[in-house]
């Protein structure tokens, strides 16, 4: 269950042996490699150099290791970027972004297209049988550092080829975009123009079409890569490794690739990335916010269609946030064990000996820099291969009782179209997230349209269209359901609705939206009734013939029920979003253990695991079987547990 990411290439190859003993003697079992290797397999065209390779997974797979083997395309070499300079990107004022980093390439490129096939074609023909190998990885981290939407000559050309597919004439493009908006029409396919440098804002319905191209892209170039790996290495199952908070593309398409996912876990970095508040990023600063990582092992659960991977596990401090403090100690075996109890099959950790030279020297590994010596993070990883060991086969996951409807296009759409300022979906699918967390929840996540056959309860914060599908998933639910405001804001080209929102829903809902507002910092709404709090952020105007729950404070609608569904017109702040998950998990006679919000739990099949983010101790149920830990749960410690029956 245990996994390492390392790079034969950055070290001598004397210590390959040593390493890869240590690596089994720590307790790993999977090592990563190869990902980023391309100038050193191939460092002119067609002069390939693969012996080293050969020998270090030899070495590996000799030790008792199992090989996950990375396709190179993160990293074009320079070689290639200077013969092929349309590979590269393009920002979004228009400049070229270079060679010196990584992932220095656009998706719409045919060039790089053909480049990417050459060398996977290559790789994966030569190590496809490797006795060692037993998974790939394609690629490393899609749309990291803001590396899916290019606005270069390229994407202008490949744009305009999707568009032709999607729309057949200029005619049915300028009605789904509403071209006569400002004397937008086009007469040609030709006339489009990519939606940047424009004087003031350029039109919604093109830059959703543009996002949709380029997300269509990826999972397109994926699927590419896994076709040719599948040809090669059919007895070997294919990943790759998804990144946190990073919504440009829809992983959903991606993961219908692959045979699980994963993803790399960087729990204090992302407490940078994510928009807290200043005294929230201090008061989790050293551990994270509990539900971070299990947002995303949650998520990438369902991307993987029920497998995924901690490809990357952050073991100690990085080097990328503002600010990238040592993680307090037991933290990094408490990641580790909440992967696991959210269902990960391996937790591997980036990387096995911290870097002495470039971007990376100041990133922690499992050894310290250039040493064959266990960091603290390295000693924790040790100590949860002892207890693993220990325990035993675990039971698998179940399904939970709660869905979380998750849709990357609502992400897009509200950015294209905020209205107000401060509202990012990603944020309000958190706090949802967390706030039945902190109720002792159990979450999946779904895809739009995806059965909610089975579910007690299913919370859909927001989804800005409602297609066909998804609106067919949501009327066959039997569970009780909780909508959130923008629910059926736009249609497919970016619309309001000829009924208002929300649209197709309106006939499950009993409402209409007549008018919206949105709340700078400092304003509010109160909402009293059955449930109690303030509207922040985005606040709805509804008509509705649904029974009124709770009401704004001139009396309209803030929460209603018809039948199972209910609806939510706003953005709600921390009391008022507890109250309604608490509401509604009550009505789906959903058992519920409140826990201090420096607490979290998660049961995988009979086990129920507990961890502790904060600094004050909690106390286990009494009626409970241990089987790892104490029953005083200690600041960063774990405890795994039976109830009894």
């Amino acid at each position: 269950m245990l996994g390492v990411c390392y790079y034969p290439e950055h070290w001598d190859e004397a210590r390959w042996e040593t390493d890869a003993r240590r690596m089994v003697e720590l307790g790993i079992r999977f090592v990563r490699i190869g990902e980023f290797a391309w100038s050193r397999l191939e460092p002119a065209r067609g002069q390939f150099a693969f012996e080293w390779l050969d020998r270090a997974m030899d070495i590996l797979a000799r030790a008792g290791l199992k090989i996950v083997l990375g396709t190179p395309t993160a990293t074009p070499p320079k070689w290639l970027v200077d013969e092929c300079p349309d590979i590269i990107p393009y920002d979004k004022d228009g400049k070229p972004r270079g060679f010196g980093s990584r992932r220095h390439y656009t998706f719409s490129s045919e060039t790089w297209w053909k480049e990417s096939k050459r060398i996977v074609e290559i790789v994966a023909e030569r190590y496809g049988n490797h006795q060692g190998l037993v998974g790939w990885q394609t690629d490393n981290e899609y749309g990291c550092h803001d590396t899916i939407i290019s606005w270069g000559p390229e994407d202008l050309k490949a744009f305009k080829r999707w568009l032709r597919m999607r729309y057949q004439s200029p005619d049915q493009l300028n009605e789904a975009w509403g071209s006569v908006f400002w004397s937008m029409e086009l007469t040609s396919f030709d006339d489009v123009a990519l939606p940047n440098l424009t004087v003031t804002e350029p039109n919604p319905a093109t830059r959703l079409d543009f996002w949709r191209f380029h997300s269509d892209q990826v999972a397109a170039y994926d699927k590419m890569q896994c076709d040719i790996i599948r040809k090669h290495s059919p007895d070997r199952w294919i990943t790759h490794n998804f990144m946190g908070f990073i919504l440009d593309f829809d992983h959903f398409k991606v993961g219908d690739n692959l045979d699980l996912a994963s993803w790399d876990s960087y729990p204090i970095g992302f407490v940078e990335k994510f928009p807290f508040s200043e005294a929230e990023r201090n008061r989790w600063a050293e551990t994270s916010h509990p539900d971070i990582a299990p947002f995303h092992h949650d998520l990438y659960r369902a991307v993987g269609n029920g497998r995924f991977w901690v490809m990357e596990q952050q073991p100690g401090p990085v080097n990328w946030a503002p600010w990238n403090p040592v993680p307090k100690p037991g933290m990094v075996r408490l990641w580790t064990w909440e992967a696991i109890a959210h269902g990960a099959e391996v937790v591997s950790y980036f990387r096995w000996r911290q870097a002495t030279f470039a971007q990376e020297q100041m990133h922690a590994g499992l050894n310290l820099a250039g040493l064959d010596e266990l960091s603290p993070g390295g000693l924790e990883a040790q100590r949860v291969a002892q207890e693993l060991a220990s325990l035993g086969v675990l039971p698998d996951t179940r399904k939970a009782r709660v869905a979380l409807v998750f849709d990357y296009q609502s992400y897009w759409t509200t950015v294209i179209q905020p209205q107000g300022k401060d509202f990012r979906y990603e944020e309000l699918c958190f706090r949802w997230y967390e706030a039945a967390r902190r109720l002792g929840l159990d979450i999946d996540f779904v895809r739009p349209g995806a059965s909610l056959e089975g579910y007690d309860l299913v919370l859909v914060p927001c989804m800005t269209e409602v297609d066909e599908a998804a609106h067919a998933a949501l009327k066959a639910a039997t569970g009780t359901i909780l909508i959130g405001a923008r629910t059926g804001s736009r249609d497919r080209n970016f619309r309001i609705p000829d009924n208002l929102p929300p649209g197709s829903l309106s006939e499950m809902t009993g409402h209409r939206v007549i008018q919206v507002s949105t709340l700078r910092p400092g304003l509010s709404d109160p909402v009293s009734g059955a449930v109690a709090g303030n509207g922040i952020r985005w606040r709805e105007y509804l008509q509705t013939d649904a029974e009124v729950l709770s009401t704004f404070a001139n009396g309209d609608p803030a929460l209603t029920k018809k039948g199972s569904v209910h609806y939510l017109a706003c953005w709600p702040d921390e009391k008022l979003l507890a109250a309604a998950v608490r509401h509604v998990a009550t009505k789906a006679d959903i058992p519920i253990v409140e826990v201090p919000d420096h607490i979290r739990i998660r049961t995988r099949g009979d086990l129920s695991f507990a961890f502790n983010y904060g600094d004050s101790p909690w106390s286990i149920p009494a009626d409970c079987e241990m089987v790892l830990g104490e029953a005083i749960l200690a600041p960063q410690e774990l405890s795994v547990f039976r109830l009894k029956p």
